[in-house]
């Protein structure tokens, strides 16, 4: 398992990427801040967007996962 758990954080951490960079980006700098921009409101993520949404936070489970295991093996 040892051997192998390397390889898996690297794909888990590219898919993580993937994940985060094709999520669409609807809050601007100052909705960072409090302010809610130009969006109106609260944005509701649906169908696609929402099945990504969900498996980033689920890559990134098993990511942090992942790194915890390979620090208790080492």
């Amino acid at each position: 398992m040892a051997q192998i758990l390397p390889y898996i954080q690297i794909i888990l951490s590219l898919l993580l990427i993937a994940g985060v960079l094709l999520q669409r980006s609807e809050a601007s700098l100052g909705s960072a801040f409090g302010g809610d921009g130009s969006t109106g409101g609260r944005f509701m993520r649906r169908g696609m967007e929402k099945i990504l949404f969900n498996s980033t936070v689920v890559i990134a489970i098993l990511f942090a996962l992942s790194a915890f295991a390979s620090l208790l093996l080492n």
